[in-house]
């Protein structure tokens, strides 16, 4: 978390973080949602509720119509002191009965206003005649009001039903509705912004992370990220990726440094030389020859030693694209070669299916320097040089191996050989830098392969490589 903290309080201002907006975005669609629901839910149960109202008082009101027309009855069957009044009187309906000059002969509670047109309801011949009015007025509630006939001119019989309790209930529930969207959408909000802290910490971590290796240049910093999701997968790639950042690193400087040691000791047998040149005219012909012989030996060591500094940086990173390649015939090209330049036989031996993807370029190069490396330790000259080419060893793989009969290689530097200016103690004496194995070490690598040296039954070494398998 403190990590957390410093990365929010170096973030540049006006900057919106990706919590904020993830938080933001939750709360505005959880709203818009809400918002959506609560409004039709609310349009609905007021619609329902209406719709219930007027049909329970559409009721009434047609078996009150349904009883005049059936039975000659006067305004005292109406009457609240009547017995069986309650058959026309229903929870929450006000009844008041008109005599025939449409005056209230039985006011109901409230009393109803009597209009003209209800008068004339009352002294209508037919029974079950109707008048209805709307949104009536009656003190500070509003009715709903039906006048009936009794028919015969005996008066008329008045149902009202009051509808403001209903909307007051409305009202009551749209209140609650919008206090319950208020509250879900706060609530959403605040999930929002603790589901968006969660997810995106990571996220900030990382951050964090690439900001400390972009300010510091330090590689070796370990990204604390876990989980399964694509934020751990992001996590662990980043992680890898620093990872193999901070070795090529520690690779390039730990080549610097070989390569000027190893530089060192031929610049300065070069000094040492340069500085007899001044007295050449002093030595004796026989040393004044030696001199000149060892100069051009030094430069010609110097020469293949920045080549081959040359080729392993290039070898490390090396953009020449991959193609279908024969192991087979680059070993023969690497075999004639070495016959022009050494003058000793070498002989290719191939089998299965040689061929693979790679760089032909690398891969001439690794082949060469072993055959190279064989030449030079192999000085007898009595048997070939053997390059062996088998493949597949396994599926999608091709070994590479090249055999002589030099003194062979101790046991002991067997897991050293491949490293970079590392020569065994019987082997510093020969000329050579140390690093023409370790170019093949990287072209193997670089193919999904490996490098080996083994030592032969009889005298002798076969180092080679693979390539493919991965």
């Amino acid at each position: 978390m403190g990590r957390l903290a410093r990365l929010l309080r170096r973030r540049r201002p006006g900057l919106v973080s990706l919590a904020t907006t993830f938080a933001v975005s939750f709360a505005a669609v959880t709203a818009a949602v809400t918002v959506l629901v609560g409004i039709l839910s609310y349009g609905a149960a007021a619609r329902l509720v209406r719709v219930d109202q007027q049909s329970v008082f559409d009721e009434v009101v047609q078996d009150l119509r349904d009883e005049v027309r059936e039975h000659r009855m006067t305004p005292e069957d109406f009457s609240s002191s009547a017995p069986g009044h309650d058959l026309v009187r229903p929870a929450r309906t006000d009844v008041q009965v008109l005599g025939t000059d449409g005056s209230v002969v039985d006011p109901g509670s409230p009393g109803l206003p009597v209009t003209d047109a209800d008068r004339r309801v009352a002294a209508a011949s037919t029974a079950g005649r109707l008048a209805e009015h709307k949104d009536v007025d009656v003190g500070s509630d509003v009715y709903r009001v039906a006048t009936v006939s009794l028919g015969g001119g005996r008066g008329a019989v008045q149902v009202a039903q009051e509808f403001s309790d209903t909307e007051d209930l409305l009202r009551a529930l749209q209140q609650r509705t919008l206090i319950l969207m208020a509250a879900v959408v706060v609530a959403a909000g605040l999930f929002g912004w603790w589901l968006a802290r969660r997810i995106t910490r990571r996220l900030v971590i990382l951050t964090s992370a690439a900001e400390d290796v972009a300010r510091t240049r330090r590689l070796g910093i370990q990204v604390p990220v876990t989980g399964y999701d694509e934020v751990g997968r992001l996590g662990r790639a980043f992680d890898r990726m620093l990872g193999r950042l901070a070795q090529s690193e520690d690779d390039q400087r730990r080549l610097v440094q070989d390569a000027g040691h190893e530089l060192r000791t031929p610049l300065t047998s070069l000094r040492t030389n340069i500085s007899l040149l001044r007295r050449i005219d002093e030595l004796p012909p026989e040393t004044r020859a030696e001199l000149v012989a060892d100069l051009g030996q030094e430069a010609r060591e110097l020469t293949d030693l920045v080549n081959e500094l040359v080729d392993l940086a290039a070898g490390q990173s090396d953009n020449e694209p991959p193609q279908r390649v024969d192991l087979a015939d680059i070993a023969e090209d690497v075999a004639g070669l070495a016959r022009r330049r050494t003058g000793r036989e070498v002989v290719v031996r191939a089998s299965g299916d040689t061929t693979t993807d790679g760089r032909p370029g690398m891969l001439t190069r690794a082949v060469s320097n072993l055959v190279e490396n064989a030449a030079k330790f192999d000085r007898t000259g009595r048997t070939p040089i053997e390059i062996t080419v088998t493949g597949p060893a396994r599926p999608g793989t091709v070994r590479v191996a090249v055999l002589d009969r030099g003194p062979g290689i101790a046991e002991a530097d067997l897991v050293r050989v491949f490293d970079r200016f590392y020569r065994a103690a019987d082997a510093r004496s020969r000329p050579g830098s140390g690093l023409g194995l370790s170019i093949v070490r990287e072209v193997a690598r670089a193919h999904g392969g490996a490098p080996f040296a083994l030592r032969r039954d009889g005298g002798g070494a076969a180092i080679g490589f693979t390539v493919g398998g991965e």
